[in-house]
């Protein structure tokens, strides 16, 4: 198992290298934010668990577990992000689905998966969601923020 911080560098390593021939420390300080030194630590991790290949000043190169674990962050990722969409959450949506994905099981997301597929076939059921989610805001009914004074 990965750290929540660790799976975030392997995912946006794999995540850049589908669209790129090369992999550099400074392309994934830039994507994720961080400095060149974070990077080089959480490398030298993935590298020591056999996610990848990294030799100082030269690209990185996932191994195959690192591109079948990449490519399952990655799908992870993006079932989350289109159940929010779904479900037409007002919310930050790529910053929600990074929130929930190191938090949620894996029968979870396969069952979030599951609804995805049901809701593809069944237009009309979302339709039905949507419809009850807008008379139930209308009537005020739902979660009060109790923080808000």
């Amino acid at each position: 198992m990965l750290s929540p911080s660790l799976e975030d560098y392997l995912e946006e390593i794999y995540r850049f290298s589908i669209q790129n021939n090369v992999v550099r420390v400074s392309d994934i300080a830039d994507c994720l934010n961080v400095t060149l030194p974070s990077v080089n630590n959480a490398i030298r991790k993935l590298h020591q668990k056999n996610y990848l290949v990294y030799k100082k000043y030269r690209d990185l190169v996932l191994t195959e577990k690192g591109r079948k674990v990449g490519k399952f962050l990655v799908d992870r990722n993006s079932i989350l992000q289109k159940f929010l969409q779904e479900i037409d959450s007002q919310c930050d949506i790529e910053a929600e689905a990074e929130a929930m994905e190191h938090y949620l099981t894996l029968p979870t997301i396969r069952a979030i998966e599951n609804l995805l597929h049901f809701l593809e076939d069944n237009q009309e059921c979302r339709e039905k969601f949507l419809q009850h989610c807008e008379q139930r805001k209308k009537m005020g009914l739902g979660l009060k923020d109790g923080y808000q004074e």
